[in-house]
This record gives C-alpha cells, structure tokens and sequence, in this order.
C-alpha cells in the first residue's frame, strides 16, 4: 500500500502481476477485488484505475495474460515496453546538467557514491558541478548550493556497474567525488544551475538512546567501546542512511528512524561489527502542528486464525487501538484493521506472537499525526534484580525462580543492578544470583536432590527493546545482551523513586 501510493502520487505506471498461482492456498479473484479496492482507496485520476493484470509462477520463470502461463516471461517484458511510458529527459546539452539524486552507497576506497537518474544534458569526469540542496523553512523551500568536482561516473550493466567517461540524459549513475550530496539533492551545471523538485522523505517516528557502555562489564567483549568510536560509526551511517536523525544527548546520542525496525537494524548492525553499546526504551517523535502536540499514528491489519481473535482483541484493546474494519478471508482467518498510535505499537508484535504462538501476520503503514490524547504506558510486572556482583549459580536460581520468569542461566558473569528476569508480582524484587551452597558435612536425602531449573527465556534484541521502561537500559555487545537499570545501586534507586 505505502509503494503503489508513492508511485501513484509520482504519476508512474503500474504493471500488476499476481505471483504463486500455482500454491494450493491461492485465492486469484479474491487478490483481485483486493487490489482494485486498494486502487480505488489510493489513485488521484480515473486513468490510473486502468491497470494491466498478469499471472506468473515466478520459480518457473513463467507468466501469462491469463491462467494459463506461457512458457517464458515474455508477455512481462512486452507489458514493460508498451505499457509503461519512456522516461522523460531533455537531450538538450546546452541547457545543462540536471541529475537527481534518489540513492546513496560507500565504499572504503572511493567514498561516497550519489546515485540517480540525469534528466537533463550530461556528465563527465572532472566536471565542475552545483549541488542544489532545498530546504524547508515554515513551509516555503529555500535553495542553497554548493560547488563539487566530478570523480569517477559509473553506468548500470546489467547487475553490475562500469566506469565510464561521459553519461548522458536517461542514464542511471553513480558518482563520486562529491561527498556533501544527499538523497533529494540537484547536481547541476556549474553555468546554468537549476533544481528539480527534491524527493521528500518520510520524518522520524521513533528515537532511542544509543551511547557507550557503563556497566562495570564494559569493554570485555566489545571491539569498538568509546563515545568517540560509537559517534564515528553513527555519522558514517548517515550517509547511506538519511532517514536516520542524530542529535548529542549527554555522553551518547539520540538517534530517530523511521520505526522500531529501522532502529533495531542499525544497532544488531553496529554489535555485529564489534561495538559495544548501551540503548534506552525507544520512544516517539511528536511534532506540533497549529499549535497542538501531535503524535504519528498508523494503519495497522493483522490476520490471525479464529481461536486468537480473542486474545488480539484484548491486546489491541488495552493499547487503546481503533477497529476500522473486520473480515474473513477465504482461507478461514480473521482480518483486522485497527487506527493506533505508534506508541502503542512499541513491543506489540512480541506480544502477538506469544498469545498466537507465533502465527499471526502483522504489516503496519504510517498514517499522519493526531493531537495527543493521553500518553500510552505499557503495563508489565516488575523485574528481578541481581544486588550481588559475581557468577550466577544453579543453587542460587533454584532458590528464585519461583519468584518469576528468569532472563539468565547459571555460570555467567552479573553485577549489581543487572536484571535477570520478570517477576510474578509488579513490585521490582532484588535477590542474589550468585549465592553457593554451604557445604557441610550432613547429607540428608532431601536436601541432596538434583536441582532442576526452569528453561530461561532468550530474549532477542527486538524483545529487549520492547521490555524496557523509561528506568532502564539494555546493554549491547558482540557476544550479549543485559538488561539493566539505569541507576545501579538498589538504595540510591529507592531514594530515586521515592523523589
């Protein structure tokens, strides 16, 4: 839905192609009516309601204007050339360079490469060219330029790319050379500098803490550990990654993107790479419109088997989601579509694979902003924590898992302050993980018994991020992920939450 209405809003061309006819579960004319309705929801003019359909089993590599396939993807490639209108360009060199740019890439030996199509004249080596950057101020563009040199210009063969000396209109390119062009920018003549319309981007949703570890485990797994390090690799993410917004909070940084996935990407990125890191509960952008503080909201569909309707339902109910349509489709599944806050939506897929043991299927598209009604707080018991510094132990875990759900297993490393898992009540619980058994010299029975731990839960990075609140942090490195609270000691958080 997001894609077909920025392709509509852009005036493009589309070719619909219903893929895997061939799969038992397919459902041909109920996709059908589907995607008119969602052409009907989205197009601007009557003409973009007239769309050729194809059918295809991509595996096979074949495709067809009807059910019945042809043996090759011919029709597809026949459809592409009639269907869909030439680019438009102006051939015409003297009016001068205009080339969009719609991509960034890097490399560690030429840099930055700014990829996009030139709609007008060309390019060549060594070129003295504008960047055109626009910006927005109340509303009104204002258009700043910079001066750049052309280094190397590559052209698109097939999946690969190839150096060349000149490029011309209706070229796709990559350059380098020119470090300060970003997505939505002109590369202009240098004579005769005039901008195309920029490319809007979508504004943060979401932010999340991201700075150097403080836990007394810091620097023991971690390559990379510094404030220094972590702000390197932050910056050098946004240039291939402008969505991202990066703004100093104290020792670390506020990072904004564009959702939870988005953000949750970057950091198992950053712990593959070898950092080492700590990053609070992500939370939302707002933004004031006339006056008003406004929050994102989305619309969110769900489709789950009838024996879970209940359980999505409650879940949607307490985050206080709004119920905008409801069906069943033809395979025997309850589809929803809820109106909800993309606050509330922080931790709810987690939370819907659980109740529907993992069967549910969730997709979500931005939708605008709403003032704020009232802040969502999510509801969670209490956690576990360890006040002792040193080795879990089996002894130790036997004695507290009753207490709740635990996060850890014996024989590795905690510190005071960690927490270990999820209480049964809602109060937070300090406890030692790392007590041993006395030994004596009386033996009895009972008391000799094998000890037998409860399967400790896993938590992924996504699960991580969800759980926290607002007084705790997760720790991130290479080879773990902690849960902690923020302030360590147990009498100093009393006195914190007592103030």
């Amino acid at each position: 839905k997001f894609v077909l209405k920025k392709a509509l809003d852009l005036k493009l061309k589309p070719v619909v192609i219903i893929n895997k006819i061939d799969k038992p579960a397919a459902r041909i004319e109920e996709v059908k009516d589907e995607i008119s309705d969602l052409f009907l929801e989205l197009a601007t003019e009557e003409s973009q309601l007239n769309y050729p359909i194809y059918y295809a089993i991509a595996r096979d590599g074949r495709a067809g204007k009807t059910e019945n396939l042809d043996d090759d993807l011919h029709v597809i490639f026949e459809s592409i050339i009639n269907d869909i209108p030439s680019p438009k360009v102006d051939e015409d060199s003297e009016k001068g360079l205009q080339l969009l740019v719609a991509s960034l890439a890097s490399d560690s030996y030429l840099g930055k490469y700014a990829i996009g199509k030139i709609f007008r004249g060309n390019i060549k080596h060594g070129q003295s060219v504008k960047i055109m950057k626009t910006h927005f101020t109340d509303g009104e563009p204002e258009i700043t330029t910079e001066n750049g040199k052309v280094d190397k210009i590559f052209v698109y063969r097939g999946l690969g790319k190839e150096e060349v000396n000149e490029a011309f209109a209706g070229d796709i390119v990559a350059v380098t050379g020119i470090p300060s062009a970003n997505i939505g920018d002109t590369i202009a003549a240098f004579d005769n500098p005039e901008a195309l319309p920029t490319i809007e981007l979508e504004p943060p949703t979401l932010s999340i803490y991201i700075g150097p570890n403080t836990s007394p485990l810091k620097g023991q797994e971690g390559e990379f550990t510094t404030s220094r390090q972590i702000s390197d690799r932050l910056h050098k993410e946004l240039e291939t990654n402008i969505a991202l917004k990066i703004a100093q909070d104290g020792l670390g940084y506020k990072v904004s993107g564009r959702g939870e996935l988005h953000l949750s990407v970057l950091i198992e990125t950053m712990r593959r790479e070898g950092y080492e890191l700590e990053a609070g509960r992500p939370e939302v952008v707002y933004k004031e419109i006339d006056g008003k503080k406004c929050e994102p909201f989305e619309d969110l569909t769900i489709e789950v088997t009838p024996e879970y309707v209940g359980a999505v339902s409650q879940e949607l109910g307490i985050r206080k989601a709004d119920l905008i349509a409801q069906e069943i489709t033809s395979g025997g599944a309850v589809r929803f579509t809820y109106e909800i806050s993309t606050a509330a939506l922080i931790g709810l897929r987690n939370s819907l694979m659980t109740d529907t043991k993992g069967t549910v299927i969730m997709s979500s598209i931005p939708k605008g902003y709403r003032p704020v009604e009232g802040k969502y707080k999510p509801e969670r018991n209490g956690v576990l924590i360890s006040f002792e510094t040193g080795t879990s132990t089996a002894y130790a875990l036997d004695m507290v898992q009753a207490r709740g759900i635990l996060f850890i297993p014996p024989q590795v490393p905690v510190y005071q302050g960690m927490i270990v898992g999820l209480s049964n009540k809602k109060e937070d619980i300090d406890i030692n993980v790392c007590r041993e058994k006395q030994l004596t010299n009386m033996r009895t029975h009972a008391s000799d018994g094998a000890i037998q731990l409860t399967p400790y839960t896993n938590l992924s990075l996504e699960q991580c991020l969800d759980f926290l609140l607002d007084d705790e942090l997760l720790e991130v490195t290479p080879k773990s992920l902690r849960l902690r609270k923020r302030q360590l000691d147990p009498i100093k958080r009393k006195r914190e939450a007592r103030s």
